[in-house]
């Protein structure tokens, strides 16, 4: 699962970079339904490693916690 929401994290963020450059999700002429279910997935997956990304990475665990 969290491999899952970090690949869907990084297409959010690709995304909000094309956006800047008005080229994100909406202007490839995908219907606005599966852009929102996009989106949404994309929020989702933030919520997700808000909350279990100490738990999973293994960089933050190997390290000392300041």
């Amino acid at each position: 699962m969290h491999k899952v929401a970090f690949v869907l994290l990084i297409i959010g963020g690709l995304n909000w970079l094309l956006e800047a450059f008005s080229y994100g999700l909406g202007s490839w002429g995908i219907p606005a339904m599966i852009v929102k279910i996009i989106y949404v997935l994309v929020g989702l997956a933030a919520i997700y490693e808000i909350f279990t990304h100490k738990k999973n990475c293994r960089d933050c665990d190997s390290r000392p916690s300041m």
